[in-house]
C-alpha cells in the first residue's frame, strides 16, 4: 500500500495530556481515594545492622484512630521467593528480627488519618542488638568471581605500548529525587487486589507482587496512568509496596502508604557508587593498542544489582586488546537500581576522561583521537553496526559548538576570575526492544482508542505514540486516543531502558496499519463507495478520508464507509515481536556532548556556561518531546558532575543528606544555555518504525564532557564525580 502522509509524526505538537496535568486533573498513584482509605506509615530501623530485641507497640496502639500495628511479631508469613532482576533474594518486610541496613521497615502504623498515623508511628518504640554496618565501598572487599570480558592479551600489549596511562575514577552513589514520592493505594475486593501505584511497568509491579504475596498475577491489577517522575527507581517492587497490600488485607480497609522524600533514600534504590580503574595503552599517533577496566560497585547483601558499566569500554573505541572485570561489593544498604543511563553513564565517565587525557598527553585534538579509533565493526560482538553516525555528531557539534575556538593549552582562557574551558565526550547507550501489542479500535464516529499496558514516566508516551497512530490512520490527532498505565490492557514494554517508542510504538504503527487496510479493502469491494474496484496501493488516507493517492477528489470518509456498512468499529491487535533472538547487527544509539564551562580561579568553584549535545537516535517521532528529553538529562548530568552525592555516615549506615535541602539538584540558576541535535535517519534494522530510543543516551557522556572541560579551564584532571571546589584549588 501507499505509504500514508506524516503530518503528525515530526511536528512539534504539544502534549496531549499537558492540559490535565497543569491543571491538577490528572491523577497520580497518591491522589486516590477509594471509599474506607485509611493511611499507614512505616517506622524505619534507627540502626544500620544487628537484630531487633524488641517492639513496644502499646503507646501508638492506645491513639485513638490507630487500627493497627504490623511488624515481624504479629506480620502474616510470606511465601519464600528469588529475586529476578536483580538476582538475589528480594528484602520480604516483617518476616524476621534482622536489620540489613539503616532505615529498614521494622513496623508500619495504619490509622483512619495521615496524622494520626504520623504521630502513632513517633510512638513506636523499638530496641535492637546493633552491630557496626560496613557501608562504604572503598573499605569493603567484593564477593566471589568477577564477571569478566576478554579479547586479546591486554596486559602484553599495555606492557609493550608507547604511551601508557593507568588511572582511577571515582563516582558517589546518586538517588533519583523524583517529584513525586513513591507511593501507593492497596484494596483488597475478596482475594483480588488492586494497586493505584507508581509504576514504570504495570505488568511487571503485578508480577512482582504476586510473587511477594503468593498469588495470581492477574488477581492483581495495577493502575498507573500518570507519574511524576522516576528515572528508574519506579520499576522494582519494593518494600513498601508489599507493605501496603498486607496492612489492606489485615485492616481490610484500602490502605494509602506514601514515603517521605527521606524514606526515598533507603525505601527504594539508587545509582551504586563505583570505583573504575583503567588503563590505557596507544601507540605515539594514538591508535589505542590496549585497554584494562577492573570496576567494583556497591550492592546490598541480600541482592546483587548488575548493570552494564563496562560495556563502553568494550566497544565504543576500535581496541584490539581489551581486558574487563566488574566485582561485586556487599554491603549493609538497600539494593541499588537502574538510574537514567544505567551502568553506560557510569562507565562512560571513566572512559571519556581517560581518552580526554590521551589525547592531551598526545598533543591530539580529543575529536581527532576519537576518529582515529572509530572502529568498522563492533569488535565486542563482531557484528556489523546497524547505524553508526558518531563521526556525524562529531562533525555537528563541533561546528555548532564552535570546537575550533578552544584552545588546546590548559589554563590559556581567562575572563577576569574565570577560567574558561571547554570539553567533549561522546555516549552509546544500548538500543532495546521488547515484546509489545497495542489494541487499535476505530469506532464509526471516526475516532480511535488505542490501549497498551505501558507508562509514562514524564517522557510523553501518550503523544508520541498518539502522533504515531494519527498518521498510520490518516487522523488527526485530536480524534485519537492513547490509553496506558493499566496492567490489564495488553502486554506492553514498560518505560525504561530507552525501549517504549521501538517497542509499542512499533505495535502501534502495526495495529494502525491493520485497521487502515481493513477500511481500505472494505472501500474497495463495496460498491457504492467511490473507491469501489481501486487498487488498495493507490489509496492513502488523509484526515479522516480515504482517497486515491493521485486524484483527491476520489474518496469518501471513515464514517460515511462504515455507517453504510453497518459497522459500528474496526479492531486489530499490534504486535511487535521485540528484538530477535539471533541479532544480524549491532544496536546503539550515539551521543556527542559538548560543554563549556567558567572556574573561578579563587574559590574553585564551577559553572556550565552553555552545552550542545548532539545524538544519533533513528527517527526523531516527536522534537519537542525529544529536546524534552535530551534538555532534562543535560541537566541530570550537570547534577551528576558538579553536584549529587549520596553521603552516608558509616558509623551507623545513615544518609546524612536525605532530603532536597542538603542533596543538591540542579536549580534554574545552574542551567545555561543548552541545545539539542539530532542526525536525521532512520534504523529500520533495529524496528519497523526506525527509531532507537532517546531518554537514556541523552544522559551517557554530560558529566565527562564537563570533567574534561574544568580540565581544560584549569590544568586540573577531575577523575571523581561530583567536581568539589576542593579539588580545584
Amino acid at each position: 500500500m501507499s505509504p500514508q502522509p506524516q503530518a503528525a509524526v515530526g511536528a512539534a505538537v504539544p502534549r496531549v495530556d499537558a492540559r490535565l496535568r497543569v491543571t491538577g486533573q490528572a491523577k497520580y498513584a497518591a491522589d486516590h481515594n477509594p471509599d474506607g482509605v485509611v493511611h499507614a506509615v512505616i517506622v524505619d530501623s534507627s540502626v544500620g545492622r544487628g537484630r531487633i530485641t524488641g517492639i513496644d507497640t502499646r503507646a501508638a496502639e492506645a491513639q485513638k484512630g490507630v487500627l493497627k500495628v504490623i511488624s515481624h511479631l504479629n506480620a502474616p508469613e510470606l511465601p519464600p521467593v528469588e529475586g529476578q532482576f536483580p538476582p538475589g533474594k528480594p528484602l520480604q518486610p516483617f518476616q524476621d528480627d534482622r536489620i540489613r541496613f539503616f532505615g529498614q521497615p521494622v513496623a508500619v502504623v495504619v490509622a483512619a488519618t495521615l496524622e494520626t498515623a504520623q504521630h502513632a508511628a513517633s510512638l513506636v518504640k523499638v530496641s535492637y542488638d546493633a552491630q557496626h554496618p560496613a557501608t562504604d565501598l572503598a573499605a569493603a572487599d567484593p564477593a566471589g568471581e568477577p564477571e569478566t570480558y576478554a579479547r586479546g592479551d591486554a596486559d602484553e600489549a599495555l606492557d609493550s605500548a608507547a604511551v601508557r596511562l593507568d588511572m582511577t575514577y571515582r563516582t558517589a552513589r546518586n538517588h533519583h529525587n523524583a517529584m513525586e514520592l513513591a507511593g501507593l493505594v492497596a484494596r483488597w475486593d475478596g482475594d483480588k487486589l488492586t494497586l493505584w501505584e507508581k509504576s514504570q511497568a504495570t505488568q511487571y509491579t503485578a508480577f512482582g507482587m504476586s510473587g511477594a504475596l503468593g498469588m495470581p498475577p492477574d488477581d492483581i491489577h495495577v493502575i498507573s496512568p500518570y507519574i511524576g517522575g522516576a528515572f528508574g527507581n519506579a520499576f522494582s517492587v519494593w518494600p513498601h509496596s508489599v507493605i501496603a497490600a498486607i496492612a489492606a488485607r489485615e485492616v481490610k480497609r484500602p490502605v494509602k502508604l506514601t514515603l517521605t522524600r527521606r524514606q526515598l533514600y533507603f525505601g527504594v534504590g539508587y545509582r551504586p557508587a563505583y570505583e573504575y580503574e583503567l588503563s590505557l595503552g596507544s601507540n605515539r599517533r594514538g591508535r589505542l593498542a590496549a585497554s584494562a577496566h577492573d570496576a567494583r560497585a556497591e550492592t546490598s547483601r541480600y541482592e546483587t544489582h548488575i548493570e552494564d558499566v563496562l560495556v563502553p569500554g568494550r566497544m565504543l573505541y576500535s581496541t584490539p586488546n581489551v581486558r574487563q572485570a566488574y566485582r561485586h561489593v556487599p554491603l549493609d544498604v538497600n539494593t541499588p537500581t537502574w538510574m537514567r543511563g544505567p551502568g553506560y553513564s557510569s562507565g562512560a565517565f571513566p572512559v571519556e576522561s581517560a581518552m580526554d587525557e590521551l589525547a592531551h598527553e598526545l598533543g591530539l585534538d580529543p575529536i581527532e583521537l576519537r576518529l582515529r579509533n572509530e572502529p568498522a565493526d563492533d569488535e565486542s560482538t563482531n557484528l556489523p553496526f546497524s547505524t553508526r553516525r558518531l563521526r556525524e555528531c562529531y562533525r555537528v557539534g563541533a561546528r555548532e559548538f564552535g570546537w575550533q575556538r578552544r584552545r588546546p593549552k590548559p589554563r590559556s582562557r581567562r575572563e577576569g576570575d574565570w577560567l574558561i574551558g571547554m570539553g567533549m565526550a561522546a555516549g552509546v547507550y544500548d538500543t532495546l526492544r521488547s515484546e509489545s501489542r497495542t489494541s487499535v479500535r476505530l469506532d464509526a464516529d471516526g475516532t480511535a482508542l488505542l490501549q497498551a499496558a505501558t507508562a509514562d514516566m514524564g517522557a510523553g508516551t501518550a503523544t508520541s505514540m498518539t502522533q504515531l497512530a494519527a498518521d498510520a490512520l490518516g487522523l488527526p490527532m485530536r480524534r485519537v486516543t492513547f490509553r496506558l498505565g493499566d496492567s490489564r490492557l495488553p502486554p506492553a514494554a514498560g518505560h525504561f531502558g530507552s525501549q517504549t517508542m521501538a517497542s509499542v510504538g512499533s505495535s502501534v504503527q502495526d495495529g494502525c496499519d491493520k485497521v487502515r487496510r481493513q477500511a481500505i479493502e472494505l472501500a474497495v469491494g463495496d460498491e457504492e463507495s467511490p473507491l469501489h474496484g481501486v487498487d488498495p496501493a493507490d489509496i492513502v488516507v488523509r484526515g479522516g478520508r480515504l482517497h486515491v493517492k493521485v486524484d483527491p477528489a476520489r474518496g469518501e470518509t471513515y464514517q460515511r464507509l462504515l455507517a453504510r456498512n453497518n459497522r459500528t468499529h474496526l479492531e486489530a491487535m499490534g504486535s511487535y515481536a521485540g528484538a530477535p533472538e539471533s541479532a544480524r547487527f549491532s544496536f546503539y544509539a550515539y551521543a556527542a556532548t559538548f560543554a563549556e564551562v567558567a572556574v573561578d580561579a579563587r574559590l574553585g568553584l564551577v559553572r556550565v556556561r552553555r552545552m550542545v549535545g548532539v545524538y544519533d537516535a533513528g527517527r526523531i517521532i516527536s522534537p519537542r518531546l525529544a529536546d524534552s528529553q535530551a534538555l532534562g538529562a543535560m541537566t541530570g548530568g550537570i547534577g551528576q558532575a558538579l553536584l549529587e552525592q549520596t553521603v552516608t555516615d558509616h558509623r551507623d549506615g545513615r544518609i546524612v543528606n536525605a532530603n532536597l535541602a542538603d542533596y543538591l539538584v540542579p536549580t534554574h540558576a545552574d542551567i545555561p544555555e543548552l541545545k539539542a541535535i539530532y542526525i536525521e535517519g532512520e534504523d529500520f534494522e533495529a524496528d519497523p518504525i526506525g527509531v532507537k530510543g532517546l531518554g537514556e543516551i541523552v544522559l551517557v557522556g554530560v558529566a565527562p564532557a564537563i570533567a574534561n572541560a574544568v580540565f581544560n579551564a584549569t590544568g586540573r584532571r577531575i577523575r571523581e564525580l561530583p567536581i568539589k571546589p576542593e579539588a580545584l584549588l
